[in-house]
């Protein structure tokens, strides 16, 4: 059965960053796409990025482009998501998961962007 495992959420101010890690086990990490979906009362679930199994291949929602980057140890089933100057409208629940709709996904870290 799988599991993912979401850390690294906090409180920030604008202009900053946080890295999100997730941990999976119980699934074929290395051999399936991965993705990172957010989750808020107004907009309920979205997509934000991307990776292949190869880490070779990202994408983006437009709104984080150039501000996040995924990426993937496969050695270690692990799934990264660095975020850089975070604003306010980033604020959400973010989640790992195994399909780009965010069905499978693990408990989520809340990320809190205010001043």
């Amino acid at each position: 059965q799988v599991q993912l495992v979401e850390s690294g959420g906090g409180l920030v101010q604008p202009g900053s960053s946080l890295r999100l890690s997730c941990q999976v086990s119980g699934y074929s990490f290395s051999s399936n796409w991965m993705f990172w979906v957010r989750e808020t009362p107004e907009k309920g679930l979205e997509w934000i990025s991307t990776i292949n199994p190869g880490g070779g291949s990202t994408l983006y929602l437009n709104s984080v482009k150039g501000r996040f980057m995924v990426s993937r140890d496969n050695a270690k089933n692990t799934l990264t998501l660095q975020m850089n100057n975070l604003q306010p409208d980033d604020s959400a629940v973010y989640y790992c998961s195994t399909d780009r709709a965010g069905n499978v996904r693990g408990q989520g870290t809340q990320v809190t962007v205010s001043s």
